[in-house]
């Protein structure tokens, strides 16, 4: 999808506004603009402020809603498998602002698989961070990681912690994240 796109909101939706992630209601018959598509999100403008609706709106803007995915016969087996399953959804979730998903970007701290006992499933743990620590949109980026990890097949248990130490920097930042942002 091209972003800038301008839409008409063809219902009422729940949105979010970037940066403080407070919730609203747009109502149907609203024009906006679609600035941003990654992730299964949609960053949109609308009266000239910002806000981030979810995937599964995405009606309400007339385009498709994306169904999930459903992983090969048998599905992962294994911890490093079930790891790197945790690691590609990761790179689904995006800042609304920056379109460098948050593996790139340097915010994940760590990533921690272990088997559940007796259930043939995994528990993750992730630590992350956010760019600024006054970020309203942080509980909804950890919040959208959390979702994305429980949508996993092999996945019964996931906790996305936000910490701050230590602080996050531009060097964190993955060469791609640093190419795509124009700082190389």
């Amino acid at each position: 999808m091209q972003t800038n796109e301008p839409k008409i909101l063809t219902r009422e939706v729940e949105a979010f506004i970037v940066p403080v992630g407070t919730k609203v209601t747009l109502q149907k018959g609203e024009h906006a603009h679609v600035t941003q598509s990654l992730g299964g999100s949609y960053t949109v403008i609308v009266n000239g402020n910002m806000f981030r609706i979810e995937g599964k709106d995405a009606d309400a803007l007339g385009l498709e809603v994306q169904t999930k995915a459903t992983s090969a016969a048998g599905g992962p087996v294994t911890q490093d498998q079930v790891e790197k399953q945790v690691w590609d959804a990761l790179k689904t979730c995006f800042d609304p602002e920056i379109p460098v998903n948050i593996v790139d970007l340097g915010l994940i701290y760590d990533c921690g698989v272990a088997p559940i006992e007796g259930c043939g499933s995994f528990r993750v743990n992730v630590k992350m961070t956010l760019t600024a620590p006054g970020c309203g949109m942080g509980p909804m980026i950890a919040q959208d990681a959390q979702n994305k990890i429980l949508s996993l097949e092999a996945v019964d248990e996931a906790n996305v912690e936000v910490v701050w130490d230590p602080p996050w920097n531009q060097a964190m930042l993955s060469e791609a994240a640093k190419l795509q942002l124009g700082l190389m």
